[in-house]
């Protein structure tokens, strides 16, 4: 027996450095946090959050739409929205019972037979106050806030280089025409005069619809980085808009505009907006904000922190690379949209619940990491699980349902390295880049190119 006790214990201290090694490599090896745009968020019990629907572009008769003002606004109310900013063309919204100063060039909505027309007082009051009548006679009993200071600038141009603006004073930018290509020039315009920007439906302007391979060419990521890192005031790009038409690839732009700009020490914010022209828009995309009141102030924070999510009905088939494999068409939009109702942070793990969805899909440096069914229960992903997490800069989560989909904004992962100082380019190569691009925005070389591909 003592020759036995001595043998098991010979080979126990032999094997302690062995557990020990085995011990210490299974430490976390990476040391990171996540920094979660949901972090303030209250999710349930007292004092919880409310969801908030609503859209920042739209459109009515005051530009190029063919739904009047007042018609467009009464809408979006029997939709169960919450917020919404109409954003015409070159015209800076107000409050909508009042006419937005007037555009000479969309005088031509008389000339089509389309009315243009506002809400009256009452009308606006009700809406604002959740006392107006709904299309079946219901009394919502809650609001419908009123966002003023809209306007999707650059109205004019051929190239639908389109930004809107937020918060501007309403006598500015009524009538403004823009550049070709002129992301930057409306970014500026809205940053000198105190407003907020998004860029619009960047995948119409670089035709990613025809051409999937443009939402990853450098050269196009490097545009639009530039100029988000550059302005502290643009917050981001549509990543849904309307029903994704020609922009179907636009959420593989915001990923690699990530991977951009993170570096920088800057997150882009993603938006789901309706841009709608006629009502049959109205519920194709739109937001979610997380707020601990519905009004213009906290609507404001929201989109600067990005305690929001993005929803969308409709996405078209072909956009696989990051699922879903299928594209969908939710035309029969009393089906509830799937919508996350927890995203929550603990260490190296990252939890989520949701309502009306199937599927849940993990993200990080544009690439699936994790995908898996969601129902009642909480999905949690811890990233340490995952091969590569040393490299990852942000993680994202996205839900499918029979009623669309939902993304969450980016969750940035912070591994304590200095983040790069951003400086514009200069020298002799930025001037004639700058001078060459000038010359391609040109009304004149847009009109030559766009007859040149008509022949």
């Amino acid at each position: 027996m003592k020759k036995f006790i001595s043998v098991m214990l010979c080979i126990t201290l032999c094997l302690l450095p062995c557990l020990a090694v085995t011990s210490f490599a299974a430490e976390p090896e990476n040391d990171y946090v996540i920094v979660s745009p949901y972090s303030d968020v209250v999710w349930e019990g007292d004092g919880a959050w409310g969801a908030y629907k609503g859209s920042l572009h739209s459109h009515s008769t005051y530009s190029d739409a063919s739904v009047d003002l007042a018609t467009m606004v009464k809408e979006y109310y029997n939709r169960d929205y919450d917020f919404l900013a109409n954003s015409d063309h070159g015209v800076t919204g107000v409050e909508w019972n009042r006419a937005p100063k007037k555009v000479l060039l969309y005088s031509y909505q008389k000339l089509l037979g389309y009315p243009v027309a506002h809400l009256t007082d009452e009308e606006f009051e009700a809406i604002t106050t959740g006392t107006y009548p709904t299309a079946d006679g219901t009394i919502r009993g809650k609001h419908m806030t009123c966002v003023v200071g809209a306007n999707e600038l650059n109205n004019m141009t051929l190239t639908k280089s389109h930004v809107n603006a937020f918060f501007l004073p309403e006598d500015v930018g009524n009538g403004y025409g823009g550049t070709e290509n002129g992301f930057e020039r409306a970014v500026a315009f809205t940053e000198e005069n105190g407003g907020l920007s998004i860029i619009n439906h960047p995948g119409d302007w670089l035709e990613s619809s025809n051409d999937i391979s443009t939402v990853s060419d450098e050269k196009n990521i490097k545009f639009f980085g530039d100029i988000l890192l550059k302005y502290d005031s643009c917050l981001g790009i549509e990543v849904f808009n309307e029903t994704n038409s020609v922009t179907p690839y636009d959420r593989i732009l915001w990923d690699n505009l990530l991977m951009y700009t993170l570096p920088y020490g800057k997150n882009i914010i993603g938006f789901s907006n309706t841009d709608a022209h006629t009502v049959e828009n109205i519920d194709s995309s739109f937001n979610i904000y997380m707020m601990k009141e519905n009004n213009v102030e906290n609507i404001k924070e929201t989109m600067q922190s990005g305690a929001s999510f993005m929803v969308t009905r409709n996405l078209p088939k072909g956009n696989d690379i990051i699922g879903p494999e299928t594209g969908f068409d939710v035309k029969n939009t009393d089906i509830p949209y799937p919508v996350f109702t927890k995203v929550a942070v603990d260490g190296h793990s990252v939890t989520v619940s949701a309502d009306n969805a199937h599927t849940v899909q993990f993200i990080a440096n544009g690439k699936v990491i994790y995908k898996g069914e969601i129902g009642a229960n909480d999905v949690t992903l811890n990233l340490d699980s995952i091969e590569g997490v040393e490299d990852f800069q942000y993680v994202r989560a996205e839900l499918f349902g029979e009623g669309g989909m939902c993304l969450t904004q980016a969750l940035i992962i912070e591994d304590g390295s200095e983040k790069q100082d951003f400086e514009t380019p200069k020298g002799l190569v930025a001037f004639i880049n700058k001078v060459v691009f000038t010359l391609k925005s040109s009304r004149c070389w847009t009109i030559i190119v766009e007859l040149l591909r008509m022949i």
